[in-house]
């Protein structure tokens, strides 16, 4: 996993994939793209856009993908994630799904609190639990851009 807020990145730090997506948050405004799916490299590296109300943690179930990276950004709001290892112990909720290439947990073993602020993005991969949209102290309505990477684009070409 990786934190960091998108004003203040040395790129030289991240893979070629993850480097494109972070221009595109930082080069994009997001006040003006309407809610949406939106290709970046084909279905390889595509966008998210979402706007969310937070909820209590209790009824977000966990999640991991495995074919694709998250790049998680809040452009506006505020929101708790909770975050942790895969250390595949965590009881099922939903099966994996091929198609949707998600998984949910039931609840997450050794769990974390990352503080979401504005201008902040969170890398996950697939060892990395995430349970995104969370309220922080109150109900907060979000804008949320996920930037879906393909496994693929991380291997060397």
């Amino acid at each position: 996993m990786f934190f960091g807020h998108i004003s203040n990145v040395d790129k030289r730090q991240y893979p070629k994939a993850i480097q494109i997506a972070l221009d595109y948050l930082k080069n994009t405004d997001f006040n003006q793209i309407e809610v949406g799916r939106y290709p970046i490299k084909e279905n390889l590296i595509y966008v998210q856009v979402l706007d969310l109300e937070t909820k209590p943690k209790n009824e977000i179930y966990p999640e991991v993908h495995r074919r694709y990276l998250d790049v998680q950004y809040l452009h506006s709001g505020k929101e708790k994630m909770g975050v942790a290892p895969d250390l595949g112990t965590n009881a099922i909720e939903m099966e994996y799904d091929c198609e949707r290439d998600i998984q949910l947990y039931k609840d997450a073993e050794c769990e974390s609190t990352l503080i979401m602020q504005e201008g902040n993005f969170a890398v996950f991969f697939p060892e990395d639990v995430h349970r995104p949209a969370c309220i922080d102290g109150e109900v907060s309505q979000i804008r949320k851009v996920v930037v879906k990477i393909a496994m693929s684009e991380l291997e060397e070409k």
